[in-house]
């Protein structure tokens, strides 16, 4: 590991001196792209060099452990020293793990209603209350792109753009159905029912990050249809795009204007284009392993909410909490962090294979 570890080391002094020079600084993308991967290096060359520091006392005190006058001294910095060098190397062994490259990204969350009727719109609304509160939180920054509201309350469907720090790395597991198990407003018995609502979140990607040229895209607009107030049909603020080499489509008419719509539809190409890119990649890799965590695939039941029992269980990683009040109402770090723990061992487990 030591090794590995100089050679971090090594990059880092390296992606110092980039940072200085003159030609980087005139190059904002580049400066920002350095500038990025020397501040993901920093928590490790600095918990390095605290366990260099460790290693080195712990040799100095063995050392002494064969002067009959420094011996107790030299053992009880042994006892307390080797305890460091075990957590260190679990720490250092944790920020060793590759990280996913679009976990520092921007997220478009979308929440849709799922089987249950009004029911599943409220609950929708629901999800949407506590992910708020979250994002408020975080300190993130939300704007909703498109909104369709249910007919006694809460949400068919609603679409956010969140912005901030490690969005997509917090909420990516947040992606599948999510169940709801009580008795709904508008349930006159008082039986406890279950309906269902779906999350989906992908990271914003930029055209940097896509091997799209502007010169495979055709443009087309055409008219909106459907809800959204008078000003559907009036103009031609739907946008589609086609990118000619694949025959891939995406459109847009959820925005107010062919501005925004364009944007959407824009982002949307981005991501089957570049999900057909990481296809191959991704296939192959889930051969090798299969994640604690799963894929987020909407067709798979991810967590439940049961109100009668304050319960809220997250089946992927079977964890389950008696504190839904809490959780509604967006306190739902607990379960982030229980299944990023999960994700990580698991990628640990690989490595050390």
């Amino acid at each position: 590991m030591l090794d590995k570890l100089e050679s971090i080391i090594e990059k880092f002094n390296y992606l110092e001196e980039k940072m200085a020079d003159p030609e980087v600084i005139a190059d904002m993308n580049n400066y920002k792209k350095i500038s990025k991967e020397y501040k993901d290096l920093k928590e490790i060359v600095e918990t390095t060099y605290v366990y260099k520091d460790v290693l080195g006392n712990i040799d100095t005190a063995r050392e002494m452990l064969g002067d009959p006058e420094m011996k107790e001294m030299a053992q009880m910095e042994l006892d307390e020293l080797q305890p460091q060098q075990v957590e260190l190397e679990e720490k250092l062994k944790m920020l060793l793990i590759p990280k996913d490259p679009e976990d520092s990204k921007d997220v478009i969350f979308e929440i849709r209603s799922g089987t249950g009727g009004d029911e599943a719109s409220i609950f929708a609304g629901d999800l949407y209350k506590m992910y708020s509160k979250y994002f408020e939180d975080q300190g993130w920054a939300t704007e909703i792109i498109n909104i369709n509201e249910g007919t006694v309350g809460g949400y068919n469907k609603i679409a956010l753009e969140i912005s901030g720090d490690d969005v997509y790395g917090k909420l990516k597991f947040e992606s599948g159905a999510h169940r709801v198990q009580r008795v709904p407003k508008t349930e006159s018995q008082g039986r406890v029912h279950t309906s269902a609502a779906t999350v989906a979140v992908f990271p914003k990607l930029e055209m940097e990050d896509v091997d799209i040229k502007k010169s495979d895209l055709k443009v087309d607009t055409f008219r909106s249809s459907g809800a959204g107030g008078q000003h559907v049909n009036k103009t031609e603020s739907g946008v589609r795009f086609t990118h000619i080499p694949t025959g891939v489509v995406s459109e847009s008419q959820d925005g107010r204007s062919q501005i925004k719509n364009r944007e959407i539809a824009l982002q949307r190409l981005y991501v089957k284009i570049f999900e057909m890119q990481k296809e191959a990649h991704e296939s192959e890799q889930a051969a090798k392993r299969k994640s604690l965590v799963g894929t987020g695939d909407r067709s798979g039941k991810i967590r439940t909410y049961n109100y009668p029992q304050n319960r809220v269980t997250d089946h992927r990683i079977n964890l389950t909490l008696y504190n839904l009040d809490q959780i509604v109402a967006g306190q739902i770090e607990e379960i982030i962090e229980a299944l990023q723990v999960a994700d990580n061992a698991e990628k640990l487990k690989e490595m050390e294979m």
